[in-house]
């Protein structure tokens, strides 16, 4: 992601990774959070490119994956969640976590009493 010349960009360092896929395809993500959820790790990533759906705008679009690891436990892996209702579960509880952070960065108004 370039770093443009704006108040929002100074101090903001994206964390990215990149992905591949079975066929050997890479691709690069922004993470955007990470949760520890019923005994297994989970992050919420932004694509950097864009998606090949129609109407589907990666830069308001995130994808969730699971930390798995391999037989051998030696490197740990990112799939993609194939149960809905745990599907369901996780993103409720990264959207309460961004709720959370944009709550927290919006500017505090003060009102004077007349």
């Amino acid at each position: 992601m370039s770093n443009q010349n704006n108040e929002f960009d100074e101090n903001y360092d994206a964390d990215l990774i990149s992905l591949l896929d079975d066929e050997g395809n890479e691709y690069e993500f922004e993470i955007l959070d990470e949760i520890d959820y019923k005994d297994s790790h989970y992050y919420a990533l932004m694509p950097m490119f864009d998606l090949p759906e129609e109407g589907i705008d990666s830069e308001s679009t995130y994808m969730i994956f699971e930390e798995v690891y391999d037989d051998n436990d030696e490197a740990p892996q990112l799939a993609e969640v194939d149960d809905d209702d745990l599907l369901d579960e996780i993103a409720a509880i990264f959207e309460a976590h961004f709720d959370e952070n944009m709550a927290d960065d919006e500017p505090e108004e003060d009102f004077e009493q007349e």
